[in-house]
């Protein structure tokens, strides 16, 4: 049986971003809840799992970063010259199709959360996000609506770069906003169905 550490490393690193405790509890509680019928993990249990994880990446590459109640994967401090190098060949590099999908996505509807760009895609896009990030092509901000995810936007270097003042200016902005607009209500409706059905 996989331990729970393991879990909640296999969760963060699904997910690319900081994620709470709470919600590492909401997430193992129900997948424990589909599998064996058992009830929800503690708070305890969680905390328990995350200190073994912890001593369990040391001497290793990938280290538990903590922020408040949040926690993510990061790389160890000490690997930061390597990971420099390897970010500056990523700068260089061109855009992949998974970058420019997304990149669009971000630049048309200037504000949407991870979950709205992996439902326009159909595929997980926290890797995407992450290497749009490191080149400064986007930011992410704290969803004012809901405090447990992200909202991404456009960086400023991007619409300098594309020497626009703001999203508007993109060809058929509207006709695409609106798609993009319809993508996000339907996800919306579906997480409120499931909700429902919970």
């Amino acid at each position: 049986m996989i331990n729970l550490e393991s879990k909640i490393e296999a969760i963060l690193f699904f997910k690319g971003e900081p994620v709470s405790r709470k919600k590492l509890s909401e997430i193992l509680s129900s997948s424990v809840k589909a599998s064996d019928g058992q009830g929800r993990i503690g708070q305890l249990e969680i905390n328990e799992a995350i200190e073994k994880l912890k001593e369990n990446l040391k001497d290793r590459g990938i280290v538990l970063l903590e922020k408040d109640d949040e926690i993510t994967l990061g790389t160890a401090p000490e690997l930061s010259k390597l990971i420099e190098d390897l970010q500056k060949e990523e700068l260089n590099k061109e855009l992949s199709k998974a970058s420019l999908e997304t990149l669009s996505i971000i630049l048309y509807k200037n504000g949407v959360s991870r979950a709205e760009i992996d439902y326009i895609r159909g595929v997980n896009s926290s890797f995407t996000l992450r290497a749009l990030s490191v080149r400064g092509l986007i930011e992410k901000t704290i969803d004012t609506k809901d405090n447990r995810r992200y909202i991404y936007k456009p960086s400023f270097d991007t619409l300098s770069f594309m020497g626009i003042k703001s999203a508007e200016e993109l060809p058929d902005y509207r006709e695409v906003n609106n798609s993009i607009q319809v993508a996000a209500k339907n996800l919306e409706e579906e997480n409120k169905m499931e909700e429902t059905i919970s």
